[in-house]
């Protein structure tokens, strides 16, 4: 694993966020930006997929729950080569095949379709069972936020995924304690995050969401008989000062001066 070849990946990612969201005038900066270390490694060091054949029987899965940061999918996509760059800067236009949330049928290298929060871990699980009963190698890798496991739908699929034992279900909770309406524990209290899937059957693993050597330890971690999940403590915002921990920069695209200011500080 090249850390810095990594890290590099990240920035160029992080750059197109912000950029595709100041071109639609709208957007979800703030989680896009806290999942981009996850998703980096998860595209250019973890998972088996193919840019030539997206629909490759032999590939993993990848499942963006909280679909609301489509803008973080779609710039690492095109990172990968999925399609042109350019597109990114078509973002939620009408038309446009990038909207506002990801779509399966029209966008090369998106499995599920998502934005109600909850069913995309629901389609993870239905897709891991699938996979077993296939007696496929392939991995599922699905990413939750945080706000996100409020909803009742993502216990159901815990529970499922304990109960059949879908060791081959890997979920990253992108952990950075923000929601739309402020803090998760203000909101309503997601914790003890850790013993609650415990109880359901996963295996629970902890790591730095923007620390490859811890992220890629914690992927080592994962174990058979059992779901992982790994709780992956991020920022929201991570990359930009002024968005940083701020639950305003949820759902809020960045003006001209903001987009300039927030580009230099992701070019250093």
């Amino acid at each position: 694993m090249n850390n810095n070849n990594l890290s590099v990946i990240a920035k160029n990612i992080r750059k197109n966020i912000i950029e595709m969201i100041y071109e639609a005038k709208s957007g979800h900066p703030g989680g896009s930006l806290s999942c981009t270390d996850i998703m980096t490694y998860l595209y250019f060091e973890k998972m088996n997929i193919n840019v030539e054949n997206p629909k490759d029987e032999n590939r993993d899965r990848f499942v963006m729950s909280k679909g609301h940061a489509a803008p973080a999918l779609y710039a690492v996509l095109a990172e990968k080569g999925f399609f042109p760059k350019e597109q990114l800067m078509n973002l939620r236009k009408i038309g446009a095949m990038l909207q506002g949330h990801p779509d399966a049928k029209n966008i090369p290298g998106v499995d599920v379709s998502t934005g109600s929060l909850g069913q995309g871990i629901s389609n993870a699980v239905g897709m891991s069972l699938g996979l077993k009963h296939k007696k496929s190698k392939s991995k599922v890798y699905a990413v939750l936020g945080d706000g996100e496991i409020q909803e009742g739908l993502v216990w159901e699929s815990a529970m499922a995924a304990g109960h059949y034992k879908l060791d081959n279900l890997v979920a990253i909770l992108d952990y950075n304690g923000l929601q739309i309406d402020g803090k998760n524990e203000e909101v309503m209290t997601i914790s003890p995050i850790d013993k609650k899937f415990e109880s359901f059957g996963w295996n629970v693993v902890v790591c730095d969401g923007h620390d490859y050597e811890d992220i890629d330890k914690a992927f080592g971690k994962i174990i058979e008989g059992k779901p992982t999940i790994i709780i992956a403590k991020t920022i929201k915002g991570k990359g930009v000062s002024f968005m940083e921990n701020e639950a305003g920069w949820h759902g809020q695209a960045p003006n001209l001066a903001q987009k300039e200011v927030a580009l230099v500080e992701l070019s250093k």
